[in-house]
């Protein structure tokens, strides 16, 4: 039963201010919210990053972007109150009943919980290890088990008595974005997947597609492979010359197609990995890094048959639109909290003594990433494109 407090309520804030993964993993949370309350109107509060898969949930109604200086790990944002001092009037603006804060196990609520404090948000809910004193209306404490962070928002919502049995990732691929792929796909001459039968009328990019048998004895076309090599923190990245090896494994074992994405910041990196690609191997790599809009990556890595990455956005947005993922995932963080969500997956890492450090920048040798070979992310990939072919064709 809903809290009484919250059952009347009409304008809803909810926060999420860190990455783009971090957005998505609350999209179930945030679908509880619309369909537990759905006379409401939710407004998300995000990072200028994360607003980019905010602005493709069909549950929330409006967004308020916000570079929050206590969700900045390299220290960029300058000193700047009046910017607080803006996010502040514009929220108190939209008069808004109730603000929900989510953040991960990690981080406190409070900075975000003042923020609202000072706004005249009079429900305030979030969980928190800290005293928040008379910050927040409602102090919730998660379960003292290990949660993935889906679970973590779902496990606040509920406090309040919010909650969902649609516990998908909720990201809605728009119709133009397919197209543009689509066009793209032909433009490089590639095959793409027609053989799907894409749900593209689901409001929630929920797709509903039969993805058949995998390779090129069963389809006749090389498998369509993205990879992104690039990540926000150097220590839960892949070596970049152990990426070459596996992109030209790859295009060998497989007979893969293989494209290359990246933000414009990753442009350096992409371009250095291929042109390290055995030159008989570049036909069938190409390179993206910088050219695709976010909605365009989205639907390219829902078009793939399968992508390879690092803990990162892409990673997520995979299990988003149900693409099988291979995820190359440092142990800077627990796999069972921030691992890829209700898709076809597979984590590759190999245990070290200082697991679980939450380090940016690994101050070892990275062990946990670089002695994971360019043989067995392929190895991964190929089992896993069995895999899911098998039990499609069982289905």
């Amino acid at each position: 039963m809903i809290d009484k407090r919250w059952s009347h309520v009409k304008r809803i804030l909810a926060i999420r201010l860190d990455n783009l993964g971090d957005v998505l993993v609350t999209t179930p949370a945030l679908h509880a919210i619309k369909t537990s309350l759905p006379g409401a109107a939710l407004t998300l509060l995000p990072s200028p990053v994360g607003a980019q898969v905010a602005r493709l949930n069909p549950d929330l109604d409006d967004v308020i972007v916000y570079q929050a200086p206590w969700m900045d790990p390299w220290h960029k944002l300058p000193q700047d109150s009046q910017r607080e001092q803006q996010v502040i009037a514009t929220i108190r603006e939209r008069r808004f009943d109730g603000a929900i804060i989510f953040t991960s196990f990690r981080q406190s609520p409070l900075p975000a919980a003042y923020l609202c404090y000072l706004a005249d948000i009079p429900l305030r809910v979030a969980a928190s290890i800290d005293g928040p004193g008379s910050l927040l209306t409602t102090r919730h404490k998660n379960l003292e088990r290990m949660m993935h962070e889906v679970e973590r928002g779902l496990d606040l919502v509920a406090a309040i008595g919010i909650t969902t049995e649609d516990l998908d990732l909720v990201l809605h691929v728009p119709a133009d974005a397919r197209t543009r792929i689509d066009d793209l796909l032909a433009s490089y001459h590639v095959d793409k997947p027609s053989d799907r039968k894409k749900c593209r009328g689901d409001p929630c990019g929920r797709p509903a597609w039969g993805r058949p048998a995998r390779g090129r004895p069963v389809w006749g076309r090389p498998a369509l492979i993205v990879l992104h090599p690039g990540c926000s923190m150097p220590a839960r990245t892949y070596p970049w010359e152990m990426y070459v090896e596996v992109v030209d494994l790859l295009v060998e074992q497989l007979g893969a197609t293989v494209f290359l994405t990246g933000a414009e910041d990753e442009q350096e990196l992409v371009e250095r990995i291929l042109s390290q690609v055995q030159e008989g191997n570049r036909r069938a790599v190409h390179s993206l890094a910088g050219v695709l809009s976010f909605p365009d990556l989205c639907a390219l890595i829902e078009a793939a048959d399968l992508v390879i990455t690092n803990n990162t956005g892409p990673m997520h947005i995979s299990a988003a639109v149900k693409t099988p993922v291979v995820a190359l995932f440092a142990l800077t963080n627990p796999p069972e909290q921030w691992g890829p969500w209700h898709v076809p997956h597979r984590l590759l890492n190999v245990d070290v003594p200082c697991r679980i450090c939450y380090s940016r920048v690994c101050p070892y040798q990275h062990e946990c990433l670089r002695l994971v070979s360019p043989s067995m992310v392929v190895d991964a990939a190929s089992g896993l494109l069995k895999h899911v072919g098998r039990e499609q064709t069982v289905s």
